[in-house]
């Protein structure tokens, strides 16, 4: 999963990212409203992490013209005031969520996963595909009900697989989903995860369910139990 974080307290917005990272959540993190407006027009995140108080665009403002620009990614605002009011009118200009500060990054965690599942017929943090069982609250897959260990990145790029089943996704899509913009690394370390990713799965009693599509990409195909 990727987020957009757009907070102008560069110390909380460092916490945050390292903290998301650790939940396997890759963030953008800009900290003005005229670059979160434009970072979320022209990258596909997500979620939106928005702070109300920017400098230049508010956060409701930001938000504003996002959805008079018909970018429908969800926002989940962040805020220091906490008066029905102010909650009122952070829902009024597009927001999807409200979260008062200070929070516990627990709850920014389960909230983001939330609003970046809402689309799903089941609303639930469990991803279930054959013998595969991937909770994506708890951060624990399980094969065949064997627990499996992963790394936060192979956590993501698993569930961005389970997510969308049965379709094509390219090596560039899945690194712009995954991974920041500080990514460095080339578009072979998308192979290198896939490969660790079969190996832990048929180890723990599970299926290869990785379709390789030469020259584009990777399907994961696997039928619900």
């Amino acid at each position: 999963m990727r987020i957009l974080l757009v907070e102008d307290d560069h110390r909380l917005a460092a916490s945050l990212r390292r903290n998301l990272g650790e939940a396997g959540i890759a963030a953008d993190a800009v900290h003005d409203g005229e670059e979160g407006l434009e970072a979320a027009q022209t990258t596909p995140y997500d979620v939106i992490l928005l702070d109300v108080m920017l400098p230049g665009l508010d956060g409701m403002e930001v938000s504003r013209r996002l959805r008079q620009a018909r970018v429908h990614t969800p926002i989940l605002m962040l805020t220091a005031r906490d008066s029905v009011d102010d909650r009122v009118g952070g829902l009024e200009s597009g927001a999807d969520d409200y979260l008062v500060k200070p929070f516990a990054m627990r709850e920014v965690v389960a909230r983001i996963r939330a609003l970046a599942r809402r689309h799903l017929p089941e609303r639930t943090g469990l991803l279930i595909a054959g013998k595969v069982s991937l909770d994506t609250g708890g951060h624990v897959l399980r094969v065949d009900g064997k627990l499996v260990e992963l790394t936060a990145k192979e956590f993501a790029i698993l569930e961005y697989f389970l997510l969308n089943r049965g379709r094509l996704l390219t090596r560039t899509q899945i690194i712009e989903h995954v991974w920041d913009y500080d990514f460095d690394g080339g578009r072979n370390l998308i192979d290198v995860y896939v490969g660790r990713l079969r190996r832990k799965l048929i180890e723990a009693g599970g299926d290869d369910p990785f379709v390789t599509v030469r020259g584009s990409g990777y399907r994961y195909d696997a039928d619900d139990p």
